[in-house]
């Protein structure tokens, strides 16, 4: 007797510009996970579409506060960014989260936990959680993060919070597309403030001394006291603005309150003094930038001959017939047909 044939998978439809855009706009949720899939993508037809659906949704995106949120593996970065985002959504707000995952730098493969570390509220329907692989891309962030920043704000999300690996100083690239960029930091100021960055603590926006909770009160006040005298002998970034140093607790919910007020107060002082203004323009004219740096270079390595002739330069530099300069200035002549 034959075995019946198995039921067809059903085929997804291929969505247009205008579905993507009517979708977004409406905060379909799937949609919207589909357009950040869509701005990941590397595939060239894929990008084009891209280009055009943040094109037209760029009208409806920038009224969101922005915070970015860095600290050590292990200041329990999720724990904090889920219940901060449940206050938030209690007072109303609509949240994102896009939380970086570290990829691997040998498989390039990353684990994608956020929403299982962030149970509750990815099941909040007014948070909307993307975890997403940092693609070996320095400062913690992936590739198209700005992105998918501008898809969640056009979709109605007026909280965005940017989870970074935590990976040291260069966590400082999120500080260039944020509005806020809080460290979180744990009791045992000593400890901590051996080895923490300085280029950090500079650009920091507030120091949350996370954890401060049971038989770590003595200890949170210590770090309290240790970070606020280590802030005081920096440069502060804004005339504006002196990064207040907070206790708090991700698991008890202690202090969340408060430090959201220094972030709504944050947001205001900006707006007022025209900081904010000047700080977004910055931020767009560094983005285009650095993504000029990153389609040269993807051009570079795609180009025929450059990809003929570089595994030969590598080798002669590898050993040491051939002065790096030297094979950098023959690739380019390579890239540009001046040879």
């Amino acid at each position: 007797m034959s075995q019946p044939a198995a039921a067809a998978q059903p085929v997804r439809r291929q969505l247009s510009l205008d579905d993507y855009v009517a979708g977004v706009r409406a905060g379909d949720r799937a949609i919207l996970a589909r357009a950040i899939t869509l701005v990941e993508s590397r595939r060239a037809e894929h990008r084009a579409l891209a280009r055009d659906l943040l094109q037209a949704v760029l009208p409806f995106t920038g009224a969101a506060q922005r915070v970015g949120i860095t600290g050590v593996p292990g200041v329990g970065k999720s724990t904090f960014i889920e219940a901060l985002g449940g206050l938030l959504t209690g007072q109303g707000h609509k949240v994102a989260v896009l939380a970086i995952d570290p990829s691997s730098s040998r498989s390039g493969g990353s684990i994608l936990g956020d929403k299982t570390r962030m149970e509750t509220l990815s099941q909040n329907p007014a948070a909307f959680i993307r975890p997403s692989p940092s693609a070996g891309r320095l400062g913690g962030v992936t590739r198209m993060t700005r992105e998918t920043m501008l898809l969640c704000e056009a979709a109605g999300y007026d909280v965005i919070l940017v989870e970074t690996v935590g990976a040291g100083q260069n966590e400082t690239v999120v500080a260039d597309m944020v509005d806020f960029f809080l460290v979180l930091m744990l009791p045992g100021a000593g400890d901590e403030l051996q080895g923490i960055k300085k280029g950090v603590l500079e650009l920091a926006d507030m120091i949350a001394v996370n954890k401060c909770d049971g038989d770590n009160d003595h200890r949170a006040g210590a770090a309290v006291r240790e970070y606020k005298s280590a802030l005081h002998i920096l440069n502060p970034a804004s005339p504006t603005w002196s990064p207040p140093v907070v206790p708090c607790s991700g698991l008890t919910g202690q202090g969340l309150k408060a430090l959201w007020e220094h972030i709504d107060r944050h947001r205001r002082l900006m707006h007022d003094s025209g900081e904010r203004t000047a700080r977004r323009q910055d931020q767009m004219v560094r983005w285009m930038r650095s993504m000029l740096e990153d389609g040269l270079m993807e051009r570079f390595q795609n180009h025929p001959q450059v990809a003929h002739t570089l595994p030969d330069m590598e080798s002669q530099v590898a050993q040491g017939t051939l002065a790096p300069s030297l094979a950098v200035d023959h690739l380019l002549a390579t890239f540009t047909g001046q040879e």
